[in-house]
């Protein structure tokens, strides 16, 4: 086991690249299912998940090997159609196998998830689409078992926009015999990039964008090579490690439109941007003013960064409101917060922050991914030593973390633990 060590007060100046996005990479490689053949996906990130998802495919007989940012995907030599719990329960994003096993071999069998430790996602919206589709869906022992001689196209309208359905749906759909059409489809732009993606390998989508696609199946189809997109939630939360510690950052390789609703809460709390095609300077002179959020599905404030945003508005000047609209009960950072002494009250769904507080450095534990980034954003501006223990929750999704804010003049190691 390995934690953080945080020296905090120091403030964050220089450059730093963003890694390719998480949730880009993750819904990009079970598309490799849909079309036998060699694939290689460009500016893959190293992280926990991503090595969780290659080892789920390899159990199906999918060989793939990650090597300076490239991923080489071969997905000729599929033997198993079965996605086990002992993968599934790490990581949510292997559900996404499910479309494209019916899809191709006309039979799946994917545990329900686990997932992240701060509440349910139901996949009721996956497995309704599947269900339009064609498909036959029983739920036995914890599994989801999907059979279908073939797909066939037809019209889905999802109740909520949800992320994950969507990319499912879209690429059971993609080899569906006749058109269908996905009406509320989430425009997040890791779905719009997997769009593009099964483009590239063949497939017929319109609307890519939009929240309404409209997909004509076709036979087959066949390998490609992608470039993964930037990060927008590394991107955001770096952004704000350097306003939180007063300095001045620079992200480069990154995408600026992505991360429109981030910037706009940021200027609102006082920073300055200088915005370019592919990188943001942020600088901030001064503790934040208070500003309230409210997570929002694509293009409002991301639900990822709302952690973060606690961490921030525990530097301004006054009371603000933190509102989570699509995961409610994701505040277990709220109490190892506390534990630094930040002054938060919880009510229902809603932090409401009292910026301004003396955050001294404490041992606090990490719970899920973007709640380990909050406690670091708080480590770098509390008096003292933070420790933050449980950081294989931050190495899921953030690249290296640790080094890049020791490039830009945090104080921070990694160091083992016997901690768990």
């Amino acid at each position: 086991m390995e934690k953080f060590v945080i020296h905090g007060g120091k403030k964050l100046r220089g450059r730093v690249k963003i890694s390719g996005a998480k949730n880009g990479v993750l819904a990009m490689m079970p598309a490799t299912i849909l079309a036998p053949g060699t694939y290689t996906l460009k500016n893959v990130p190293n992280l926990r998940d991503v090595w969780t998802m290659s080892r789920l495919l390899n159990d199906m007989g999918i060989y793939s090997e990650l090597n300076d940012g490239e991923l080489f995907i071969d997905s000729r030599n599929i033997n198993s159609f079965e996605a086990p719990y002992e993968h599934v329960k790490k990581m949510r994003a292997s559900f996404y196998v499910l479309g494209p096993l019916v899809a191709r071999f006309g039979q799946a069998k994917v545990s329900l998830p686990g997932g992240c430790a701060w509440g349910p996602r139901p996949v009721d919206l996956h497995l309704k689409g599947l269900e339009k589709l064609g498909a036959e869906i029983k739920i036995e022992s914890g599994y989801v078992i999907a059979k279908s001689e073939k797909l066939k196209g037809t019209r889905i309208h999802l109740d909520v926009p949800s992320v994950g359905a969507t990319g499912n749906i879209m690429m059971a759909a993609v080899l569906a015999e006749g058109t269908t059409v996905i009406s509320n489809a989430a425009i997040e732009p890791e779905i719009t990039a997997l769009a593009k993606f099964l483009v590239k390998m063949g497939a017929k989508i319109n609307g890519i964008g939009t929240n309404v696609l409209e997909i004509e199946g076709v036979n087959e189809l066949h390998p490609a090579t992608e470039t993964v997109i930037p990060d927008r939630i590394e991107a955001g939360t770096l952004l704000i490690a350097g306003a939180i510690t007063e300095g001045s950052v620079t992200i480069e390789s990154c995408n600026p439109y992505h991360i429109t609703a981030i910037i706009s809460k940021m200027e609102e709390a006082g920073c300055e941007f200088e915005i370019h095609e592919d990188r943001v300077t942020v600088r901030m002179d001064g503790p934040p003013k208070p500003v309230d959020i409210t997570t929002a599905v694509y293009p409002g404030f991301p639900t990822d960064m709302q952690s973060q945003w606690v961490s921030f508005m525990l530097k301004s000047t006054g009371v603000s409101k933190v509102t989570e609209t699509i995961y409610p009960d994701r505040f277990k950072h709220v109490p190892e917060l506390q534990r630094l002494g930040a002054e938060i009250e919880m009510s229902d769904n809603t932090a409401i922050v009292y910026g301004g507080k003396k955050l001294t450095g404490a041992t606090v534990m990490g719970s899920d991914l973007r709640g380990s980034a909050a406690l670091v954003l708080a480590g770098l501006i509390a008096e003292g030593t933070t420790e933050v223990i449980r950081i294989y929750h931050i190495d899921r999704g953030y690249e290296s973390i640790d080094k890049k804010l020791r490039q830009l003049g945090a104080d921070i190691e990694r160091v083992p633990t016997d901690e768990f």
